[in-house]
């Protein structure tokens, strides 16, 4: 956890001086958290990490001389310790350059802000960027019981459910008492450290997989076409945005459109499922909501689905895995050890809902084994 006594070391990282500037005051507003320096590009930056060892950066993504994503590759090579948050902009290239942080280990990013005060700007990356360093302390606490490092609360009980569960796959709950259907369609809710994720996982699914997918990421809508992009470059299966009133088809995974909500329906004939995207309010403070897609396959699918949760801070998911469970479908959870945050898995494992934890390399495989 974050206190004064064991502090996050913070590395701001920005060309901009406003942005140092607003960084570095609101993270010294804040408790456990310690500024050790700053840095005007990437450049500076590598040669700063080693004399100041950060426990993580704030990383602008278009620098000089050497970007954040540059930055994100050398971290992965010379110092995989050290996370990041990186900061974007709206404009299509950060979109695009954002997603790719992700994928590369980039721990979470806010949106810089392109209007309002000094001060409203404070106001609006402190509100972001709080939660995103607890979590990531405590992705860096259960890192340190992994590797059998002393950690004074909770350290022995939590090391010796994380070791037992390490690397493998659990079967937690019976699929059935009686003969199951598979699956007729897939559904993922997701969040923080999801593009990495689904830059893992996604490719494992052959392009045979014979269901439909659908992904709710937890991402804003100048995001979207972008990490539906990247992963169609990567996977078997076809990977796009939904798009209002289209079909649902096999092999093909379509993510929820950032700012919109997403379910299936049935189309006019009666028949055809189709995809429904709507205006209707955030839930979880979320929009789209992996609650809000999971209800209705629920109710379209019944005992023919699997629910897949994975990395995310928060609970978005949690009562539509409930309602999928008692309608008969098979949930699929991600294991704490490969998860970013374990926000999101963490309600339904420990509610004995899930008949499956799975660390990240085997999420593909056990989805496999409910559709055939």
């Amino acid at each position: 956890m974050m206190t004064n006594d064991n502090p996050l070391k913070v590395l701001v990282v920005d060309d901009a001086i406003l942005y140092r500037t607003i960084i570095s005051e609101v993270l010294s507003e804040l408790p456990g958290i310690q500024v050790v320096g700053t840095a005007g590009n990437g450049k500076i930056a590598t040669h700063r990490i080693g004399t100041l060892n950060p426990d993580i950066l704030t990383l602008d993504i278009e620098m000089p001389e050497m970007n954040g994503i540059e930055v994100l590759e050398w971290l992965r090579e010379k110092a995989p310790d050290v996370g990041a948050i990186v900061l974007s902009s709206f404009a299509q290239k950060g979109g695009e350059m954002t997603v790719r942080a992700l994928e590369l280990g980039a721990f979470d990013f806010i949106q810089k802000a392109e209007s309002g005060t000094m001060e409203d700007n404070k106001k609006a990356v402190k509100k972001a960027i709080l939660p995103m360093f607890q979590a990531y302390a405590r992705r860096r606490e259960v890192q340190q019981i992994l590797k059998g490092k002393t950690i004074p609360s909770r350290a022995n009980a939590e090391k010796k459910v994380l070791l037992n569960s390490s690397g493998v796959v659990q079967r937690m709950a019976k699929i059935s008492g009686r003969i199951r259907r598979k699956s007729s369609i897939v559904g993922i809710g997701i969040s923080t450290g999801g593009p990495e994720a689904l830059a893992r996982m996604l490719p494992g699914i052959p392009g045979n997989i014979g269901v439909p997918i659908l992904i709710v990421q937890h991402m804003p809508a100048a995001f979207t076409q972008s990490i539906a992009s990247s992963l169609n470059a990567k996977c078997a299966i076809d990977v796009r945005a939904a798009v209002d009133g289209e079909p649902i088809r096999p092999g093909t995974a379509l993510f929820a459109p950032g700012g919109k909500q997403m379910r299936i329906e049935k189309g006019a004939d009666g028949k055809t499922i189709i995809i429904r995207l709507t205006d209707d309010r955030p839930e979880n403070n979320c929009k789209p909501s992996a609650d809000y897609l999971f209800r209705s396959i629920a109710h379209h699918y019944e005992d023919q689905a699997t629910g897949v949760i994975m990395t995310g801070m928060g609970s978005d998911g949690t009562l539509g895995l409930k309602l999928m469970k008692r309608s008969g479908a098979v949930i699929i959870a991600q294991n704490e050890e490969t998860c970013t945050v374990f926000g999101m898995p963490k309600e339904p494992v420990e509610s004995g809902i899930v008949n499956v934890v799975a660390p990240l390399d085997k999420i593909a495989e056990e989805i496999c084994r409910t559709v055939r």
